[in-house]
């Protein structure tokens, strides 16, 4: 079986990192020194998109792509979002506003006519400290929870280091579970 999960978040999230942390192959990448901002936070960032492939077994493999996190390339999420059934949200700890940054991408994939599909939230730059300051982001997702609970209302929330090829790994397989749940009983409403 393949899933084809998308990496999304803001800029310095982790997700280019993430993928070559745990690609099987040589990653194939859009990275360009930018020319706005963003200068001032990495030396290079995505402009169309990133990809790279993990294999579970010898039959099951995850297709990862991962999208630019820069707003003007939002164009990018909508194209990759359609190819995908499941998406890794990062959000990167450490920026001004994490919790808005996770409101504004939840509010991208719970919009009305957005296809559900299931997705996680992984916490990066956490940097070591207690998991409980992850109940934050709980703020921003515990009103659909309580509407619906499904895989697509209902996303977990996990620090992740996304240089480690562990970490990333079981994040990608509890979400190919997710999809696998959702698969078997795709018949099932979400209620939101």
């Amino acid at each position: 079986m393949e899933s084809r999960i998308l990496l999304l978040g803001p800029v310095r999230a982790g997700k280019t990192t993430a993928i070559r942390a745990i690609s099987d192959i040589d990653t194939v990448d859009t990275e360009v020194r930018p020319s706005d901002e963003v200068a001032l936070l990495k030396a290079t960032t995505t402009v169309a998109m990133d990809l790279g492939v993990v294999r579970l077994d010898e039959r099951d493999r995850i297709v990862l792509y991962g999208a630019p996190g820069q707003e003007r390339f939002d164009f990018m999420w909508e194209i990759l979002l359609e190819q995908c059934e499941g998406v890794l949200l990062l959000i990167d700890d450490t920026a001004h506003d994490p919790v808005a940054d996770l409101a504004h991408y939840h509010a991208l994939l719970m919009r009305p006519g957005q296809k559900r599909r299931p997705w996680m939230v992984g916490v990066t730059h956490f940097d070591g400290r207690s998991d409980h300051d992850l109940a934050r982001y709980d703020t921003v997702l515990r009103p659909a929870r309580a509407a619906c609970g499904c895989l697509s209302c209902s996303p977990p929330v996990q620090a992740l280091d996304a240089r480690d090829s562990d970490e990333v790994r079981a994040l990608l397989i509890g979400l190919a579970a997710m999809l696998e749940v959702q698969q078997r009983f795709r018949n099932r409403p979400c209620l939101a």
